[in-house]
């Protein structure tokens, strides 16, 4: 391929000898494409793509993109990926890839092309002296094949990682890496932070815990060192052969070879050798075997009064989201415990808390007494020693849940809700009941049953504080009294707005709290409560995170932690407040909303629309990092949101204009909200204000005009309390990015995920049309009784 040549649709880049094969792939099942390696001839053979290298992996392209999509070679010697740009338009294009490689000024003159070696290399290189500008070789994904190198960079004490796909139809970086340490041996880690595979030192002829590296006469090994750093490569005895080693998403580092007798893979080497060894493979609260102690469908099975977390997921054979609860803890002396036998209880992360007790009741006992204790487990040593008897007590998350084989390890015992003994080994409060019961009429115990449920299942205790370390996925079912208390009789107010009033408050461990009094919700309870636990499993650092609720008769409110910094409208359009955020702190906070937004958007199970974005609705905590409040309003509402929605004084300024035209809501409408504020973020002004003379001047239109029409400094925009002070790229980076946000079709605007890209700068972002529908909308008289100030 030669500077200024593309690949487009079906068209592809195959290696001298046909081996390998570039093009666009979609894996599985999935719609989305991406650029990738693969070898040709085999997936001829099998009529299926074995990838071993993706471009964008984490920027799919969607089959709305993909036709006018192209895969081309600039003429600085970059290779970029360029999809269709969101000007009216098809003229230009976008990158959403690029190798951000560029030729030295002696090898310009000289013409580049991009080669795919035999060796599965894609090289960028000049014609001229054969110069290497890049290669795919420095930039793996989850593959290394013969003749790559895994190194370690001495200066900037890096290491070059194999990082594994998300799932089989998703080559999106998942939790599994692979990198090379400084002690020159190789770890396989989870999630960036726990090693559980360790290959030993290299001793000069193999790795010391793999010595089947010295006895495979068709691979020879090689570790270099030098000034700058060490690396290990591979390279075959037999260039006929097909092998390589990859890092699977189930978290082993495997070794596939081909096999001509059978027409397939086969694997030759995995490390660790079981799938039950790799850490937390199957999430919380579920049990990885290997072994057919009870029935299971798969080597994952959630523990008992758990389902799987992603069920979509798994089908994939991708467990790591775990599991969760089936009915919401609330926290009784009367809970139950599950007994699971046969467990490598030393294996379980986090660490177990260990105590000296009498015997087990006491042990089940302090578990009780503790609403974060998840799971207990009651063992001797195996010394024997009765003194050495101990209690472990487990809290949070249970991860790495091994069960070993009949007859072996230990039994641990699962915390569930008090009508939740699925496994038929606790029963004597159920028992205890069911004999008082049988003293009573028919209708007594249905009665009687009936409360106990609903007491058990929303109400805590009258003596049973919510505790600081309770776990935010399983909400607090929080008694109106107790808020009520907590608040001082609602009378510390800190906002309103169409929804209701949010009053601070302070719980008995000293957590400050925002009590949100929603008005106006016609839902029964159990609907609510479905509605919130949805919105209460959802966590992100950008993301306010919900601690409970009430619902009580007519009284239904949302509990939050407080942010100690308020809402982000303090901050920017106040021009009395004591502090003004310099450019740096907006730009961080106009990123971080970014993510907060792309996060319901594309990472939740449903995507989430938030509706009314804008910066009351973005809180600061003590750091002024931004967290995206009210999310999912718009599905705990439900119509009702959009009544209140549009009668409210001033949101409708952040309202898309598909709103009044009465289309289906999409994410596109968060994306333009975003665009508003993050042009209020610019300014340090609310987008529309209204003059002495009556008119009202809309800013959006006000700064484009002068930057793009007028050619204006980008900086002539900035908020004057900022004296000019703002790095100049990133304030033209937000600029045209608030103008794409608000173009007035929507499927002009950028995805929220695209947004977070460009800003963090690993996309470009062409220059915006004016929206001329924005002025029309400014001069209508209606927009006066809205958003005058």
């Amino acid at each position: 391929m030669l500077a200024g040549q593309s690949l487009t649709g079906n068209q592809t880049l195959v290696s001298k000898d046909g081996k390998f094969e570039l093009g666009f792939f979609t894996p599985g099942n999935s719609q989305s494409y991406y650029i990738g390696i693969w070898f040709k001839k085999l997936a001829d053979i099998q009529k299926k793509k074995t990838i071993v290298w993706v471009a964008n992996r984490n920027s799919p392209i969607t089959p709305t993109d993909f036709p006018s999509s192209e895969f081309k070679l600039l003429e600085d010697g970059g290779l970029v990926l360029l999809m269709k740009s969101y000007k009216s338009n098809n003229s230009s294009k976008i990158p959403v890839w690029s190798t951000n490689s560029t030729t030295s000024k002696t090898m310009s003159d000289s013409s580049i092309k991009a080669v795919l070696g035999e060796d599965g290399n894609l090289v960028i290189k000049s014609s001229a002296n054969e110069n290497i500008v890049w290669q795919s070789f420095e930039h793996p994904t989850n593959a290394y094949l013969p003749g790559a190198k895994i190194r370690y960079n001495n200066l900037t004490k890096k290491s070059q990682k194999l990082t594994s796909w998300r799932n089989a139809e998703d080559p999106s970086e998942g939790i599994y890496s692979v990198e090379f340490q400084l002690d020159n041996s190789i770890s396989v880690i989870w999630n960036q932070s726990r090693k559980y595979y360790f290959s030993g030192v290299w001793n000069g002829h193999y790795l010391s815990n793999m010595p089947e590296m010295e006895y495979d006469g068709r691979i020879i090994f090689n570790f270099t060192s030098y000034k700058n750093g060490s690396y290990f490569t591979y390279f075959l005895t037999n260039n006929s052969l097909h092998l390589f080693s990859f890092l699977d998403f189930s978290g082993q580092m495997k070794t596939i070879i081909w096999q001509s007798e059978s027409q397939d893979w086969t694997v030759i080497s995995s490390k660790p050798t079981e799938r039950c060894q790799v850490f937390a493979v199957c999430g919380a609260f579920s049990i990885c075997s290997e072994y057919n102690i009870v029935p299971r469908p798969s080597m994952c099975q959630c523990v008992p009064g758990f389902e799987q977390r992603h069920p979509n997921d798994w089908d994939l054979l991708d467990y790591s989201g775990g599991c969760v609860r089936k009915t919401t803890m609330h926290c009784s002396d009367n809970d139950m415990f599950s007994q699971i036998p046969n467990i490598e209880l030393s294996q379980i992360s986090p660490s177990a808390v260990a105590l000296v007790v009498d015997n087990v009741e006491t042990c089940k006992r302090t578990c009780l007494q503790n609403c974060s204790c998840s799971a207990y487990a009651y063992y001797t040593n195996s010394s024997g020693v009765s003194t050495n008897t101990r209690c472990l007590l487990w809290y949070g998350d249970l991860l790495n849940i091994e069960q070993i084989g009949d007859d072996k390890g230990d039994e641990i015992f699962i915390r569930l809700v008090a009508s939740e003994d699925h496994m038929g080994s606790r029963m004597k409060t159920s028992l205890i009941w069911i004999i008082v019961g049988a003293a009573f009429s028919g209708i007594t115990i249905i009665v009687a049953i009936t409360f106990l449920f609903l007491r058990k299942q929303w109400i805590r205790t009258p003596t049973q504080a919510p505790e600081q370390g309770d776990s935010y996925a399983f909400l607090t079912a929080f008694r109106y009294k107790d808020l009520k208390i907590a608040t001082k009789n609602f009378s510390n107010k800190l906002g309103s707005g169409g929804f209701g009033s949010v009053f601070k408050g302070t719980l008995p461990d000293s957590t400050a709290i925002a009590v949100k009094k929603l008005e106006g919700i016609s839902q029964d309870q159990k609907q609510f409560r479905n509605e919130v636990s949805t919105i209460g499993i959802i966590q992100h650092v950008n993301l306010v995170r919900l601690r409970g609720f009430c619902s009580e008769g007519r009284k239904k409110m949302l509990v939050y932690d407080l942010m100690p910094n308020g809402s982000l409208d303090k901050h920017l359009l106040h021009q009395n407040h004591s502090r003004v955020l310099n450019w740096r702190q907006r730009y961080i906070i106009a990123i971080g909303i970014a993510r907060g937004l792309a996060y319901l958007h594309e990472k939740c199970r449903d995507c989430i629309i938030h509706c009314d974005i804008k910066p009351e609705n973005i809180l600061l905590d003590a750091d002024f990092s931004p967290k995206v409040a009210d999310f999912g309003l718009a599905k705990l509402l439900g119509h009702e949101f959009s009544r209140v929605l549009t009668t409210m004084r001033g949101t409708v300024g952040y309202l898309a204009p598909e709103w009044t035209s009465g289309v289906a809501i999409t994410a596109k409408d968060d994306v333009y909200s975003y665009g508003m504020v993050l042009f209020e973020i610019i300014s340090g002004r609310r987008n529309l204000k209204q003059s002495n003379d009556g008119k009202v001047r809309f800013y959006p239109t006000w700064a484009a005009r002068k930057v793009i029409s007028e050619g204006q400094p980008v900086l002539s925009i900035l908020d004057n309390n900022l004296e000019g002070m703002a790095n100049i790229e990133e304030l033209t980076r937000a600029f045209r990015v608030a103008c794409w946000c608000i173009q007035e079709e929507e499927n002009q605007r950028p995805s929220m995920g695209q947004v977070v890209h460009i800003l963090e700068g690993h996309l470009e972002v062409n220059p915006p049309p004016i929206q001329m529908h924005l002025q029309a909308m400014v001069e209508a008289e209606e927009t006066l009784d809205f958003f005058s100030e």
